[in-house]
């Protein structure tokens, strides 16, 4: 799942109808077959770039973990890589459109979504992870969460994980937080954690992994709260071959032991993805 807010969805949504009604105008026709990618000399991929570090810009490019799997795969078929940058609401419908050859941002795979489109193998995976400041000796654990200041971002997918958890406790303990306060944004959480308004802050694992890795010592984790989500790249779902090459070079990436260096290197570890099963049922 693609832990961005409902809120931030909704502001990006007029922004990808827009960038979607220009997209004829730019004449792409991409998807089909590997044989076609070849003969254009180019893979072209849907990303949006705006979630470290799966994908992000820096310096005015695109990076992340994805990047340098997608650098692995031009490589592979011997074309360039040309990786657009665009809202998320755009993807899956220029996808079906061929805008592009795949998606290759991180896309949450759910029921629905994978009836209609054909998500690759997991490319990585996410946790709600609560996080406390290091020197906070007096919680170690998620049940010492009752009675304290607890936050997350508003209308996120860790909102109702958080929310249930609390009601776990009240059942099991008789009560639950001091406070649950939501915020506009996780690097809200961070603030409020730093300076003593929370005690617990609920954060994604990829974001809290970035935050911990910029500011070493500073935060510690005690637990997650509710059940981590599986995220993919998406093919076309007429494109066979292109989800079994997305498919085959990730398990060659993951056999050589490249994957979980890359994962390494961008998570602080490597990341414990599913090699089947991972589709729910009624999957293309």
């Amino acid at each position: 799942m693609k832990m961005i807010s409902s809120r931030r969805r909704a502001m990006q949504g007029a922004i990808a109808f827009a960038v979607m009604a220009c997209v004829p105008a730019m004449g792409w026709a991409e998807g089909g077959s590997l044989t076609d990618i070849k003969k254009r000399g180019q893979l072209t991929v849907g990303t949006e770039a705006a979630y470290e570090p799966y994908e992000f810009v820096e310096d005015g490019k695109v990076v992340g973990y994805g990047r340098d799997i997608l650098e692995h795969m031009a490589g592979k078929l011997g074309v360039k890589l040309v990786q657009l940058n665009l809202p998320f609401q755009g993807l899956l419908p220029g996808l079906m459109s061929r805008k592009f050859d795949f998606v290759a941002t991180s896309v949450g795979i759910t029921e629905e979504r994978a009836k209609r489109f054909a998500f690759s193998a997991p490319v990585g995976i996410v946790h709600s992870m609560l996080a406390v400041k290091a020197s906070n000796g007096a919680i170690a654990k998620p049940e010492d969460a009752v009675g304290k200041t607890v936050g997350t971002q508003m209308g996120s997918m860790a909102q109702p994980m958080i929310q249930d958890f609390e009601r776990e406790l009240k059942a099991k303990q008789g009560k639950g937080f001091a406070e649950l306060k939501l915020f506009q944004g996780y690097p809200d959480v961070g603030v409020a954690l730093s300076n003593g308004t929370l005690d617990i802050g609920v954060v994604p694992s990829n974001v809290l992994s970035v935050q911990m890795r910029r500011q070493p010592g500073v935060f510690r984790t005690i637990g997650e709260v509710g059940q981590p989500r599986l995220l993919a790249w998406v093919a076309h779902p007429q494109d066979p071959e292109i989800r079994t090459f997305i498919n085959q070079t990730l398990a060659e990436l993951r056999e050589s032991g490249k994957l979980a260096e890359l994962q390494k290197k961008w998570f602080g570890a490597p990341l414990d993805l599913p090699t089947t099963g991972y589709l729910p049922a009624g999957a293309l």
